[in-house]
């Protein structure tokens, strides 16, 4: 073994059993794959029990769904310029296509081909439905385009694909450009990308939304699935932070009249806590054959304390949503009800089912029971619990009197059921803060010694190696956390932002003609060299709270790359503009860097794939090379005008050249809008496999033939050799 290294405790032990002669386990990965029963004995017994149905018929119908495949869902980005034309071409070419392909799986006439299901309940129309799997889409050859697109768009940022029920929470947030929006159990990130949508409707009224989005997540790992989610739709007004949402820090903000610090209140929470998931089960059927009432117990305190930090940092008129994948009352009503009891009167419970209209849902539950792991016992009140499960069943998990539980209101939360149409299982509950919370700390004082103790603690030395490279070191939680073996991870780079005087931001202003409005201060680097690599912008309210918060609370990832270094020997200016920022900076840059092209110019350079061989500017029409000439070589603005929508793209003039500068997913999603021709990029991975296999079978028989070959002589010489006998 060498040196340093630790052993793999799991491996010396399988060594240990060898060589006592244990017996192999059986290699389960050679078994054939056997069927997941959809059956559970304690899950239905429970349900039943808890009479979520309104009579057997229902019950009936629940179960037949509930054990049945979730079919697809998506939406698309509703604030982009293109997004009605992309919404056009989904109606009719890849629906029609749709038909086509699921005639063909099927072995159907096109017309009994079931079209995909408009979600009513989703505004504008921008959600869709369909009548397949996520594995008959993944499996299948006639359904491959289908595939193809639904990876390319969601990549493009244009489309998201998401269970119809997940999208509840943040319609019925109700999230406004101007709102200040905490996500406090964010990963993996779908519902976080619904509320910077949300955030970013109105972009004919704000260059920059002067709201924003905190997204946090108490595990590490999860956090950057997150930021890979929520990146797609490249906003600077986002903030990832990795605590416990049980225990998450009051942050400072500062008031931008009087300078003066204060706690930040939220105006928007959305508390879609950890959950058993049953309402899953038609997506994740492994839960099936894990599913037992401990898991309830065990989260209804985690669930509780999360919904309080919530309550406690949500402004005075604000609005928490509280939301669950589960079915249990155990997990909803149960804590909903004690948050509400604690609150005495601060909190209330509102009706926000006409957000969503058209969804079918049921009222909150106001009776249910508990039972022991196996539901071989049932409790109507807590004095019937034995004494030996005191621990595990509370007495604020069974329902309040009827009296007390009339005045909290818990029929208008929303239960939407799988058979009611054909999604998952969820809960959903909108409260709204009336006053101050008793138990409301707001430790301004604390908060800014905190503050300054950290400005003027001296700064520890880099640990080095015996190289001289700084040694990375594991991140700290903060706070008095929980399950600290999850929340370590690798310490984040620092967040440099640019100040009054900086010479890379003079000399990017005079290339780009930067309008004076842009707030050079939100401009950030990711590193301390004066050598910057890229260069991030974020919105002002962003760029205070990091600066306010960085040495209390683990920030992961904020603003939207927008320039990078990208020196070349024929350019004086050293940054190029980055495509994923433009959505933000294009408001602010000038016309010197802009050329306006026609479509035919634009379909030749997205259609160039090779970057050494750009298109020569003499391909191009005579008033795009005419612009061409008059400007000078370096990264520029490509802005494409159709009846339907407008485009920017970033590109690059080079000395007798212009292409795009965007990646793959991105030139298809453009190409596709421009209704140019795909082909070059339609991969049939199924077409792939067989000519791999094919090349494979050529080779191995030409192997044959070469050892046949070789052999030949041999022989030969041996029937010579019985001639001459």
């Amino acid at each position: 073994m060498a040196r340093g290294k630790k052993q793999n405790p799991f491996a010396a032990r399988k060594r240990q059993k060898r060589a006592n002669g244990a017996p192999e386990r059986p290699d389960r990965r050679a078994e054939p794959y056997k069927e997941i029963e959809r059956d559970n004995a304690s899950f239905i017994k429970y349900y039943h029990l808890q009479n979520i149905c309104a009579n057997e018929e229902e019950w009936t119908q629940f179960l037949a769904s509930i054990r049945d495949n979730l079919p697809t869902t998506f939406r698309v980005t509703g604030f982009k310029d293109e997004a009605k034309a992309l919404l056009n071409i989904i109606k009719t070419q890849l629906f029609t296509e749709y038909v086509r392909a699921v005639a063909e799986l099927h072995e159907l006439p096109a017309e009994q081909v079931e079209r995909p299901l408009c979600l009513p309940w989703y505004p504008n129309g921008l959600a869709y439905q369909l009548h397949l799997t996520r594995k008959d889409i993944r499996r299948s050859e006639p359904l491959f385009r289908l595939h193809n697109f639904l990876i390319v768009e969601t990549k493009a940022g244009s489309i998201s694909r998401q269970e119809a029920v997940s999208m509840i929470p943040p319609l019925v947030l109700d999230v406004q450009p101007t709102d200040k929006v905490l996500d406090m159990c964010a990963a993996p990130g779908s519902k976080t990308a619904q509320l910077i949508e949300a955030l970013h409707a109105a972009p004919e009224q704000h260059k920059i939304p002067p709201g924003f989005v905190l997204a946090n997540d108490v595990d590490n790992n999860r956090c950057y699935m997150l930021v890979h989610q929520a990146k797609r739709l490249n906003s600077p007004c986002l903030l990832v932070t990795n605590h416990d949402s049980s225990f998450f820090p009051n942050l400072l903000q500062t008031d931008a009249a009087t300078g003066n610090k204060s706690i930040l209140k939220f105006d928007k929470i959305l508390c879609d806590v950890p959950c058993s998931g049953d309402g899953t089960l038609r997506k994740n059927p492994d839960i099936w054959m894990k599913w037992n009432l401990a898991q309830a117990y065990n989260l209804h305190g985690v669930q509780y304390r999360i919904v309080r930090r919530g309550a406690e940092m949500l402004a005075v008129g604000g609005r928490l949503v509280y939301s669950t994948c589960s079915l249990n009352p155990i997990e909803n009503e149960a804590v909903l009800q004690r948050i509400i009891k604690d609150a005495d009167g601060a909190l209330e419970l509102v009706d926000a089912a006409h957000l969503v209209p058209g969804l079918k849902h049921k009222p909150g539950m106001t009776n249910w029971k508990l039972a022991t792991k196996e539901v071989d016992a049932v409790y109507s009140t807590f004095d019937e619990v034995p004494e030996q499960l005191h621990t595990i069943i509370r007495p604020a998990m069974f329902p309040l009197p009827a009296k007390e539980l009339a005045t909290i209101g818990l029929e208008k939360c929303m239960r939407v059921l799988p058979h009611l149409q054909d999604s998952g299982g969820f809960f959903v509950a909108v409260i709204e803060k009336r006053r101050p919370l008793n138990f409301e700390k707001n430790d301004l004082q604390d908060l800014l010694q905190q503050q300054q103790q950290a400005e003027t603690a001296p700064q520890p030395e880099p640990k080095l190696d015996a190289a001289g490279k700084p040694v990375e070191e594991k991140s700290t939680p903060w706070g008095p956390q929980r399950k600290r073996r999850r929340l370590h991870g690798y310490k984040e780079d620092p967040y440099v932002f640019f100040g009054e005087q900086d010479a890379d931001y003079e000399s990017i202003q005079q290339f780009y003609q930067l309008d004076e409005s842009l707030n050079k201060r939100c401009l950030l680097t990711r590193c301390q060299t004066e050598r910057k690599k890229n260069i991030y912008y974020c919105s002002e309210p962003i760029r205070d709270l990091v600066l306010n918060n960085e040495k209390n609370i683990k920030i992961i990832n904020t603003g939207v790359k927008t320039f990078v270094r990208c020196e070349n020997r024929h350019t004086a200016h050293p940054y190029r503009l980055a495509q994923e920022g433009l959505q933000t900076s294009n408001a602010f840059i000038g016309n010197s860097r802009r050329i306006q092209v026609e479509r035919d110019d634009l379909v030749l350079l997205l259609n160039c794939t090779d970057p050494t061989k750009p298109p020569s500017t003499l391909e191009l029409k005579p008033e795009t090379q005419q612009r061409c000439k008059e400007l000078g070589i370096g990264s520029c603005v490509l802005k494409y005008v159709d009846e339907a929508f407008t485009l920017f793209i970033v590109g690059w003039r080079g000395t007798s050249s212009l292409r795009a500068y965007v990646d793959r997913d991105e030139t298809v999603h453009i190409l596709r809008l421009l209704g140019a021709d795909l082909s070059k990029f339609e991969v049939n991975k199924y077409e792939k496999a067989k000519e791999a296999a094919a090349a494979a079978a050529a080779e191995a028989a030409a192997a044959v033939d070469v050892a046949a070959q070789k052999a030949e002589p041999e022989e030969l010489q041996e029937s010579v050799g019985s001639d001459q006998d």
